[in-house]
């Protein structure tokens, strides 16, 4: 996958080139202003994988949260210890 990048003014001029070649190139596009990247212009087969990413995390991280709310904060640091170890191991 190439990964090109551009100025947001440049983005502004050449919009539909851009959105062609993500879509038939599936090739992100990066977007910088002031020399800073601030976006990214992405197919929408790889943005809907994100977000789906993104809603199972969630999910996982509430979870997550549930499930220990009843120990102490150094108990639940104990046990992410143990398992670092195990998956080190």
């Amino acid at each position: 996958m190439i990964i090109s990048q551009t100025t947001a003014m440049n983005v502004r001029k050449n919009f539909g080139d851009i959105l062609n070649t993500v879509q038939y190139q599936h090739n992100p596009i990066v977007i910088t202003k002031g020399g800073k990247k601030v976006a990214a212009v992405v197919d929408i087969e790889l943005f809907e994988r994100i977000h789906a990413m993104r809603e199972e995390f969630e999910r996982l991280s509430k979870e997550l949260q549930t499930g220990f709310q009843h120990l102490k904060s150094e108990e639940v640091e104990s046990l992410v210890n143990e398992a670092v170890k195990k998956v080190r191991a």
